[in-house]
């Protein structure tokens, strides 16, 4: 059984919204980095998906899904060390209170 290219879609949309919402609402640092990375395997889901439906070669997406998932690997490690270092000076991680420009 063939799942058709519109549930994929509809799924990655959802998936995105949740990240999107989580992103806006949410006040912890790390929360927020976890909504971009839900995000972020939205497009994956994406890339597969159009991948696997309209190229000749559905392997395609698979490898930009890879590249982007480690992209974002590199982006959660430097997210995370600058979470770590705003701690360390500010003592709180969530977003409302940090502002940079009164160090």
């Amino acid at each position: 059984m063939i799942i058709p290219l519109e549930h994929f879609l509809i799924f990655a949309a959802v998936l995105f919204v949740i990240g999107l919402c989580g992103t806006l609402v949410r006040r912890n640092i790390v929360g927020i980095l976890m909504s971009i990375e839900l995000m972020l395997n939205a497009v994956n889901i994406n890339l597969v998906a159009f991948s696997r439906s309209t190229s000749l070669d559905p392997v395609t997406g698979q490898i930009f899904a890879i590249f982007v998932v480690a992209l974002a690997a590199a982006a959660v490690a430097v997210g995370l060390a600058i979470v770590i270092a705003l701690y360390r000076v500010r003592k709180t991680i969530c977003a409302d209170e940090i502002s940079l420009l009164k160090w």
